[in-house]
């Protein structure tokens, strides 16, 4: 997400940092290749206006001029503008009530309002430990009950079953009742989309919502669709009484125009991002650390709290005391890294929170694909224990099964067993504490809780 955003402001920051002072005529050129950039990430006209309007008053006064640092001084104006912009701070839902608490999720077909439930269900129930259960009222498409149940058995939360028979209002209170025989501390009601606003929808929606007083109602929308996500989001506010937005496919949208349109435009806070088709890709949204982002600065804190999250612990210090001891790092080692890495939403998406990768090339960036660590997975996965221990014995007729099990070609096998000798020298090096050493040479690399390190 803002890859195309992040590249031009990138682009305007080295321009400025190397500037001795600023002044009128060097801040209106900044000032117009950031407007630029914003109206090519499909930013709403108006939001970039005030946006620019901002930056120019703060810009133009004694807040840059006298700074020993004009340049950074401008960044952090654009930083600062950027993150209120997006809403200041993380929004959490507000699940203080007796419970169950009751969220209403809408918005379009197709903009994975169902995928959604499933993800937020999923997140409640692993980070703050809740009961979940949900329930869809989408008695339109038959589908849509059986993709919840589904997704509700694969994310182990309770179900509460519906037919196309039933009216939508008596499957909300029907659920709701149900769960607090159950004890439920959320319930989670999938609405019906469509592929237009129209009254009919609207007037079904605001009568489930009156009649069960939900604590959140969220608008699921495509961040894709840009500036008309927020549009879209304001039509649907007008309506129901929206208490934040979930923006979905973020990471299919190189723009980033809705993220920046949204608060603005509905007055709404942004509550999460969809990151990938996943059940675990939903993040919470940080105005913070989404500006870090686009300003090419990095999201370690997003990092750190995935890999905390995420990374199997006890594997990892495993794997460093296995390291310190100078017993070696096999290919069963490196597969299991790969899958580590999978788990943190993949190279690419690691990457995207590094400081300092948006000054990497993009024939560098396009380099990385998460398809090609499948890959690798693949022709590990068929090895025999015997040649992932000892990678040294794979010759020619073991490379050629090697291949053709994992549908590969032998040099994707050679490239693997490259790539992996490469790794091993590096493990090495790491051996009684060296991987601390190792971390400190990359940007922002120190902080992380690697284990054993």
């Amino acid at each position: 997400m803002f890859d195309t955003l992040s590249e031009r402001l990138s682009k305007t920051i080295k321009n400025l940092r190397g500037q001795g002072r600023l002044d009128e005529a060097n801040i209106k050129d900044a000032l117009r290749d950031v407007r630029m950039a914003l109206l090519e990430a499909d930013v709403a006209l108006s939001v970039v206006k005030s946006f620019i309007d901002q930056v120019r008053e703060r810009a133009v006064g004694q807040e840059v001029m006298q700074s020993l640092t004009p340049g950074q001084a401008f960044i952090k104006i654009v930083n600062d503008e950027l993150v209120k912009v997006m809403g200041e701070t993380n929004v959490e839902l507000d699940l203080h009530t007796t419970p169950p608490a009751v969220i209403l999720m809408a918005g379009l077909q197709g903009a994975g309002k169902t995928t959604s439930v499933a993800k937020l269900a999923r997140f409640l129930t692993e980070k703050h430990k809740k009961k979940v259960m949900v329930a869809s009222v989408d008695v339109y498409r038959p589908a849509a009950i059986k993709q919840l149940e589904t997704l509700a058995a694969e994310v182990e939360v309770n179900f509460f079953p519906s037919t196309i028979e039933q009216k939508p209002l008596a499957i909300a209170n029907a659920a709701i009742e149900q769960a607090r025989k159950q004890f439920i501390d959320v319930v989670i009601i999938d609405t019906a989309g469509r592929l237009h606003i129209d009254a009919e929808m609207m007037d079904e929606l605001k009568q489930v919502h009156s009649a069960i007083n939900p604590v959140e109602t969220l608008f699921v929308v495509d961040s894709m669709t840009g500036q008309d996500a927020a549009n879209t989001a304001k039509a649907f506010d007008e309506a129901l009484p929206l208490t934040g937005v979930i923006l979905t496919k973020t990471d299919g949208d190189a723009r980033g125009g809705a993220a920046l349109s949204v608060r603005q435009i509905t007055g709404k806070p942004i509550k999460f991002l969809g990151v990938g088709e996943k059940t675990t890709a939903l993040e919470a949204f940080h105005p913070d650390r989404v500006a870090s982002r686009i300003l090419g600065m990095g999201d370690m804190l997003s990092l750190i709290e995935e890999a905390q999250d995420k990374v199997d612990h006890k594997q990892a210090a495993k794997l460093a005391n296995k390291i310190k001891k100078g017993k070696g790092f096999d290919l069963a080692d490196f597969r299991d890294q790969l899958k580590q890495m999978q788990n943190m939403g993949g190279m690419a998406s690691m990457m995207d929170k590094l400081p300092g990768m948006g000054d990497l090339p993009s024939g560098v960036k396009e380099q990385v694909n998460d398809r090609d660590m499948l890959r690798l997975g693949a022709i590990i996965d068929s090895m025999t224990p015997g040649e992932r221990q000892r990678p040294e014995v794979i010759k020619g007729s073991r490379k050629r099964r090697i291949a053709t099990g994992s549908g590969t070609q032998v040099q994707d096998v050679n490239r693997l067993l490259k790539q992996f000798k490469q790794m091993q020298k590096m493990m090495k090096k790491m051996k009684g504490g060296g991987m601390k050493k190792l971390m400190r040479g990359i940007p922002g690399m120190g902080k992380m809780p690697f284990p054993g390190a």
